[in-house]
């Protein structure tokens, strides 16, 4: 009886080491730094662009340049994307090409927990390589391959840097951006705070908003509520400066206040063209499409692996109303 039971146990050992071995084994093939191997045509290689601003200015950019490179490489290229911001469909799209089993994902990064355990979790179980592309996130929370796109930080210090030259040292600034932050522009606001608290004479004013248009209004009025002798306005969700500049315009003239943002907003150029922005910060979006269909065969050929994980960054410059490029 008991020799049974002692055979018992170690078979039942000797089974819990299998299984344990074989899941160990499973969760370090899905981490791996090491691309699977294609040994099929690349025109059988299926990647995926999916973006939460479809048909935008902005990001029809980084999807005609996307297509392009896909050309280039050979290799099928589908743009996903949804309508308006709309957070619950555009992750629908993301668990959709991970179940689809895809052969890689580039993607406008979204800092939430949905995101990021789709791109650490589920992707890395599938062996998806993710790029996250123009947004961000950060790769320990994400695990995602690489990043293309622009220096946010850098390109928030090159905004209140042609701001201070515009007002001079001394002024209140008011700064909007969302409730809740994204990544990228916390690294916007970041930049923006490490030139103007450089200059004790500037006060700086930050607030948050949501997201809808009368929401960013009525934001504004307690901006120039709060900070009435405020002479700039930086917006780091370059969405809201439409709306920004209807309030301003509903109390007073636009035109004495110098206005920055960036170039992602839907109404951006347009406004700049008009003259009721006094500068964007004017990114690459073609080149970060481009680029990020390139990176991504690098890592799925096997000819660039690991990616570098710090990002390929794309340049930025400034434009003023006039049209001037600095």
């Amino acid at each position: 009886m008991r020799k049974k039971v002692v055979l018992t146990l170690g078979a039942l050992i000797v089974i819990f080491s299998y299984l344990t071995i074989v899941s160990a084994t499973k969760a370090f093939r899905s981490t791996s730094e090491m691309p699977v191997n294609h040994d099929s045509a690349p025109e059988s290689i299926r990647i995926v662009l999916i973006t939460q601003e479809l048909d935008t200015p902005f990001w029809n950019k980084v999807g005609q340049g996307a297509t392009k490179q896909a050309q280039k490489e050979g290799v099928q290229l589908e743009v996903w994307g949804s309508y308006g911001n709309n957070e619950d469909d555009f992750l629908k799209k993301m668990e959709v090409a991970i179940h689809s089993k895809v052969d890689g994902i580039i993607v406008q990064g979204l800092d939430n927990e949905a995101f990021k355990e789709l791109t650490k979790v589920k992707a890395a179980f599938y062996g998806i390589p993710v790029i996250t592309v123009a947004n961000d996130v950060p790769v320990e929370e994400s695990l995602r391959k690489t990043f293309v796109g622009s220096d946010q930080f850098w390109a928030g210090k090159v905004v209140a840097r042609q701001l201070v030259k515009k007002m001079g040292t001394a002024g209140e600034v008011a700064i909007l951006g969302d409730l809740e932050q994204a990544y990228y522009q916390k690294q916007r606001l970041a930049g923006i705070q490490d030139i103007l608290s450089r200059y004790p004479d500037i006060q700086m004013t930050i607030k948050g908003t949501a997201a809808t248009k009368e929401q960013v209004m009525a934001t504004t009025q307690q901006l120039m509520n709060e900070v009435p002798r405020a002479s700039a306005f930086i917006v780091i969700n370059a969405n809201y400066a439409g709306p920004l500049i209807q309030e301003i315009g509903r109390r007073t003239k636009v035109e004495p206040y110098h206005i920055y943002t960036f170039d992602d907003g839907v109404e951006s150029t347009a406004l700049l063209r008009q003259g009721k922005l006094d500068g964007i910060l004017e990114q690459q979006p073609e080149e970060m499409g481009s680029e990020s269909v390139k990176w991504l065969m690098e890592w799925i050929s096997g000819k660039t692996v690991p990616l570098d994980s710090n990002g390929y960054l794309t340049e930025i410059r400034m434009v003023e109303a006039k049209g001037e490029r600095l």
